[in-house]
């Protein structure tokens, strides 16, 4: 049969990145506590095209995927890459992997324990240049307004919030370990699962640690800055006002490679 991809094509314009998005597809990830993890996915895969190919053989990147299904990690994404160039005769390939990803928390008093859910993405890249692979979590927080709490008699106003971090590192890290950094720098946890006794530990708790999304992102970053294991970060952190109609938010961004 003709092979229309591989046809040549006139214009002479090379394509940076082709391939395949948004393919839900079920998966297994490194879970730290049970080992693995089935989760579903949604995952992007690319490629450059040279000027002379008309197409891409979008099939391939399907084939790929299929056979490391079961074992999709912050470990083998680099070799995964590596396939899909040789597969597809590519100078460059790219996969984005994104996911829910759950752990089993329990409660600060009573011990009751309930599945949480995070967001998380794998972004690997392989090029000339060499291999890039950022890890992204995002993690629920509680937040208590410092300003409130200083002007107000009764109380202080509170609200959820989503910190978003994004990191590139030297050695293996767990995904947990970013989870976890990122809930002792807000106000207060967020819960699954949650009893009276834990509702009063909780909420105590964001009352005695009154924080500004800026305080948020800059104790993860102080955090980070400490640690010889990361490269680059960037953080975000939006707070869903309970009072106000808007949302407060604050932005870091570091290349700790560029440190003297």
């Amino acid at each position: 049969m003709i092979d229309v991809q591989s046809q040549p094509d006139d214009r002479n314009i090379a394509i940076d990145k082709v391939g395949v998005k948004n393919i839900r597809y079920p998966i297994t990830v490194l879970d730290r506590a049970n080992g693995a993890q089935q989760t579903v996915a949604s995952i992007n895969m690319y490629v450059d095209l040279p000027h002379q190919y008309k197409g891409t053989h979008m099939s391939r990147f399907i084939e790929v995927l299929s056979e490391h299904s079961n074992n999709i990690n912050i470990r083998n994404l680099h070799g995964i890459l590596e396939e899909i160039k040789t597969r597809l005769d590519a100078a460059s390939a790219h996969m984005e992997v994104e996911f829910p990803y759950f752990i089993n928390k329990t409660a600060p008093v009573s011990g009751a324990q309930g599945l949480m859910e995070y967001g998380v993405s794998f972004r690997g890249s392989l090029n000339a240049n060499g291999y890039d692979l950022v890890v992204e979590v995002a993690v629920p927080v509680t937040t208590l307004c410092p300003c409130s709490k200083e002007i107000s008699e009764g109380g202080a106003h509170n609200q959820r919030g989503m910190v978003r971090l994004a990191v590139r590192f030297t050695r293996f890290i767990w995904i947990e370990d970013l989870i976890r950094l990122v809930e002792e720098s807000a106000s207060a946890e967020v819960f699954s699962l949650l009893k009276r006794e834990d509702e009063k530990h909780v909420t105590d708790k964001a009352y005695a640690t009154p924080m500004f999304v800026e305080d948020v992102v800059r104790e993860v970053a102080r955090k980070l800055e400490q640690d010889p294991n990361i490269q680059w970060f960037a953080v975000d952190s939006e707070n869903f006002e309970s009072i106000h109609n808007h949302s407060a938010y604050a932005f870091v961004e570091r290349d700790l490679r560029a440190k003297p």
